[in-house]
Formats: C-alpha cells, sequence, structure tokens
C-alpha cells in the first residue's frame, strides 16, 4: 500500500528510525503504526545482533544517586557522534536507574535488551562495559561529578560523625570538590593501607636499583629508599595528595577541615573513577 510522507516523518519521530526503514515497515504492516513500530524493532534487533563484533571504544560515563546507593556506569559505542546523541544518552540514563531500581550487581539479559534496542535506532554497536554500586548509610555522602562531556564519571563517599553531619551543605560541597580532584588527578589508592603489598615491593626493588645504580653503600641507600617510598605512596593515595583547591593541604587535611566547620568529622572513605575507553 502507498504511505504519505507525513506519515513516515511521525513514525521516524517516534522511533528515531531511518525515513526509508520506517516508509517499509508501514508498507508491511498496512499503515498500522503499532505494527511498524514491531516491525523496526524486529529489524532492528537483528541488526543489532550483527553489529556486535564492532569495536566500541567511544561513549559516555553516567552516573545515578538516591538516599541509600549510587552507581556508576560506562555505556560505549562506535563513535563520538552517537555518545552525545540523545537516544544514546536517554539509554544511558534508563541503565543507571534500572541497576538502582533492580539492585543489579552485574549485566543482565535485560540491560542488553535496552542497548539492543538503542543500536536498532542508532545504528552503531554499543555496550554496557561495566557499573559499579556503592551502598550509602546514614552518616555517609556520596556525590558524582562527570568531566570532559561525560567521558570521565566520579563517585565520591565520605563517613561521618552522625547522620546530620553527613546532610550537610558544607560536607557535600568539600566530597564534590575531592571528585573534582578526582577527574584531575586519577589517584591510584585512597590510603596507604590500600596500596597493594605486591605493588610497594615492586616499587622498592626499583627504587633500590635505582639508588645502588648511583654508587651510593646499601646502608645510605636503604634510607633514600624510604624516603622515595614514603613520598611516592604520598603522590598516588588520594587522601595524601595535595588538594586540588588549596595545594598547601593534603585531602585529608581538607577533608579534617571540612568535619570541624560543622561541628563534626568527615573521612574521605572511598571513591570510583571511570574513564571511557581506559583499560580494565
Amino acid at each position: 500500500m502507498a504511505v504519505s510522507p507525513a506519515d513516515v516523518k511521525k513514525l521516524r519521530d517516534k522511533t528515531g528510525a531511518g525515513m526509508l526503514d520506517c516508509k517499509n515497515a508501514l508498507v508491511e504492516a498496512n499503515g498500522d503504526f503499532a505494527e511498524a513500530e514491531k516491525v523496526l524493532k524486529k529489524a532492528g534487533l537483528a541488526k543489532a545482533d550483527k553489529k556486535s563484533g564492532r569495536a566500541t571504544t567511544e561513549g559516555n560515563v553516567f552516573t545515578r544517586i538516591t538516599d541509600n546507593k549510587a552507581v556508576i556506569l560506562e555505556l560505549t559505542c562506535e563513535t563520538d557522534f552517537v555518545a552525545s546523541n540523545e537516544t544514546f544518552q536517554a539509554t544511558g540514563a534508563k541503565l543507571v536507574e534500572t541497576v538502582i531500581e533492580k539492585g543489579l550487581t552485574e549485566v543482565t539479559d535485560e540491560l542488553n535488551a535496552m542497548v539492543k534496542e538503542a543500536i536498532a535506532v542508532l545504528n552503531e554497536n554499543m555496550s554496557v562495559k561495566r557499573f559499579s554500586v556503592m551502598d550509602i548509610a546514614d552518616d555517609e555522602a556520596v556525590v558524582d561529578y562527570i568531566h570532559a562531556g561525560g567521558k570521565i564519571g566520579v563517585l565520591i563517599k565520605v563517613k561521618c560523625d552522625s547522620a546530620a553531619t553527613a546532610a550537610k551543605e558544607e560536607v557535600k560541597a568539600f566530597a564534590f570538590d575531592a571528585a573534582l580532584h578526582a577527574a584531575a588527578f586519577n589517584p591510584t589508592f585512597l590510603n596507604k593501607d590500600s596500596v597493594d603489598a605486591k605493588y610497594i615491593a615492586d616499587q622498592e626493588e626499583i627504587f633500590t636499583a635505582q639508588t645502588l645504580a648511583l654508587g651510593k653503600p646499601e646502608n645510605v641507600a636503604a634510607g633514600i629508599v624510604k624516603g622515595k617510598m614514603s613520598k611516592h605512596i604520598a603522590q598516588i593515595c588520594f587522601v595524601d595528595q595535595k588538594f586540588v583547591k588549596d595545594d598547601k593541604i593534603t585531602v585529608k587535611q581538607a577533608a579534617d577541615q571540612a568535619g570541624k566547620a560543622v561541628g563534626g568529622s568527615v573521612e574521605l572513605t572511598d571513591y570510583i573513577y571511570f574513564q571511557v575507553g581506559e583499560e580494565i
């Protein structure tokens, strides 16, 4: 049957599919819009399966925070152009919302189905590369920060002496500044206690070899290596780094100041940093 350009446009506006695909779907469905949508969906899902092998190195990071949970998710695609598309953005928002609502801890068939529907519209391969969930206690506060047009995302958690302290705007302001810091410097570890023992051993071996190569006696080299390790740990541990908003103090000292300012205590206890395309 013949279909009008107006009907084709109407279907395209509703589904986001191409004009020719919309026209063919309407013809196959004999002008029935609901049936035409089903035709497009079936065709799109078939296309999605064919595109599953394509590399997805672009994308965005999405976050969602509720009273007791926070999620950060990386959704990838083939091109930066699609990453900025409204359908892609809406899919990312729907994905993090579903993770929170369903209490998900891993990628499920339901999430993959949402992605396939977006592939059908956008005509590019897409994938939920990863996501992480933070639990939030009453005496904790979590803030998020999206940087570089969605290419970097951060969640920051602080623990306070009470729920009242955690709810204060000054505490959330510190947490947000800490998120800016993480986005800028991507700390390797949270604090000294979280540094992997093998990492410390490997780094000490490197510093020892470098020091001995300079002709330093072993007893002297030991002291030099200790000093180098102390400086190195401070550089890679979040709480010991110079604070992005004031390089005269560390992140921990900034947290202490934030707590003192509101008559309580504030401690940075966790963070998650996602960057689109990074190796995991």
